[in-house]
């Protein structure tokens, strides 16, 4: 029994055990990780389960005493930095949110803000680092959400199950349909699209209702996510009456590709993908012919898109529907 093997294997256990004991002494200093694999409800009690799971609430926060997460604020009533506990200081941040927004922020819509908008506001003393909770890696779904969001107004708050779940305001709706599309894209963030967008697609399309080189946008969101995403990925698939790419040759031996945005009786304007307009005289054209397995639209956008650029992309566009138009 005294051999090395024996030995050795005595060491190699030994070291197994320390090194899980460590683990879960981590893991409970932080809150404690919770079995997170059913389904949960939309209560106080599905929420705690999420904060300290799935969610990872407690890698960057504290609840008062518990945990020891110092990254982002404490959750709960803890010295003087932390006077009141969540619930009650989201009543406060409230009123701060309406003076600054000219919306009548409730302590729910901060709340919910507060997790699909992160960046709105951002307490003294932190940085504005929290991740995108319903993209991956977490990827909360809006019911996971809606569960923390009851877990954090029963610390010191009054709970309204109304305003969170089945009636919320119009302030809590936008942040919910933010939060969906951001699901019906794979998990991008609407916000970030927004700005893959401008540096992207606003030079050729419109979200205003005008037609430029390419279509208006403005609705696309009615089409679904599949419909968006293969516009993105392959343009030339499914082309907009009125947009279709043209081949115009003149006699002189000068090729120009693309769209017709202007035409009378002696004259024709083609718009290339860039956005420059040249007019030819009719007299002027030895052809003018239709290409249907072309668009002017970049095929290489995807390339030029990381993947989260492009689930970002996703999501702003799955936002682009006509009963948004209809409501402004």
């Amino acid at each position: 029994m005294n051999s090395p093997i024996f030995k050795v294997f005595g060491f190699l256990v030994l070291t197994v055990v320390i090194y899980n004991w460590i683990g879960y002494a981590i893991t409970d200093l932080s809150g404690g990780a919770k079995d997170t694999s059913a389904a949960v409800d939309i209560s106080p009690e599905g929420g705690e389960t999420l904060y300290w799971g799935k969610g990872r609430c407690y890698t960057c926060h504290s609840l008062g005493g518990q945990g020891s997460a110092v990254r982002g604020p404490n959750h709960g009533q803890f010295g003087e930095k932390f006077p009141l506990p969540m619930g009650a200081r989201a009543a406060e941040r409230a009123k701060e949110r309406s003076e600054k927004t000219g919306e009548e922020f409730s302590a729910v819509d901060y709340v919910v803000e507060s997790m699909a908008e992160p960046g709105a506001y951002v307490v003294n003393g932190y940085k504005n680092e929290m991740a995108v909770v319903y993209a991956p890696p977490i990827s909360l779904n809006l019911t996971e959400i809606k569960a923390i969001v009851s877990y954090l107004m029963v610390q010191g708050g009054d709970l309204d199950m109304e305003a969170i779940d089945s009636a919320p305001s119009e302030i809590s709706t936008k942040f919910y349909s933010k939060i969906q599309a951001a699901q019906a894209a794979g998990g991008g963030d609407p916000g970030a699209g927004a700005t893959v967008w401008e540096d992207n697609c606003e030079e050729c399309h419109s979200l205003e209702g005008e037609a430029m080189v390419g279509p208006d946008l403005s609705t696309i969101g009615d089409k679904g996510v599949k419909f968006i995403a293969e516009s993105i990925l392959n343009p030339a698939k499914t082309i907009t009456p009125g947009f279709e790419t043209y081949t115009v040759e003149t006699k002189d031996g000068t090729k120009v590709i693309g769209v017709k945005t202007a035409e009378d009786g002696s004259m024709v304007t083609i718009t290339n993908k860039n956005g420059e307009e040249q007019e030819f005289a009719k007299t002027d054209i030895k052809a003018m012919t239709v290409d249907e397995n072309a668009s002017v639209m970049p095929e290489d956008l995807n390339e030029a898109m990381t993947v989260k650029d492009f689930q970002d992309l996703q999501a702003f566009m799955i936002m682009q529907k006509a009963e948004k138009k209809d409501g402004e």
